[in-house]
Formats: structure tokens, C-alpha cells, sequence
């Protein structure tokens, strides 16, 4: 099945970059993709907790599904992992 989740303070590649790395990694995830210009995040998944999973990872990576708590902290978390994807990109 395939999922797509529109989340919030994404920026640019290197945003995409941490988010494929990390949801990657998570069981049940795989094709992961992204999408700067809509803000969203597409994966094939093969359990419903796998979703549930990708996103407590996107929230805690700074980028919270639309819809959910965006806080000062997020949107921090956010420049956190943007900054790391652009350096593991180069």
C-alpha cells in the first residue's frame, strides 16, 4: 500500500534527504520519496503500524504531519535535520 502524508517545515533537499534516510530504516517502509514543492512525504508500507511509526519519526525529525502540533521546537528540529541531510548529501 502506498501512503502519502503532507507534513509541515519542509524546506529543500536537504530536508528530503534526512527524511528518505531515516523512514528507510523503519520495518515495513521502503520507496520512500519526497516532495519539496507539495510537502509531501510518499513510502509503500505493509502494516497499518508502519504509518503510525513514519509518522512519530517525521514529528520527532522536526516534521509533523499537517494538521498536528508544529511548536518552536519542531520547527527547530527541523533546521536540525535539514542542516545534517545536506551534509550526509554532499
Amino acid at each position: 500500500m502506498t501512503t502519502t502524508l503532507e507534513i509541515q517545515n519542509l524546506k529543500c533537499g536537504g530536508c528530503a534527504h534526512t527524511i528518505i534516510t531515516k523512514l528507510n530504516d523503519l520495518e515495513g517502509i521502503k520507496n520512500v520519496s519526497v516532495d519539496t514543492e507539495t510537502n509531501t512525504v510518499s513510502f509503500e508500507n505493509e502494516l497499518d503500524k508502519s504509518v503510525e511509526a513514519a509518522t512519530k519519526l517525521l514529528s520527532k525529525l522536526g516534521y509533523p504531519v499537517n494538521g498536528n502540533a508544529n511548536s518552536i521546537g519542531k520547527k527547530a528540529k527541523s533546521f536540525v535535520s535539514c542542516a545534517v541531510g545536506r551534509m550526509a548529501k554532499s
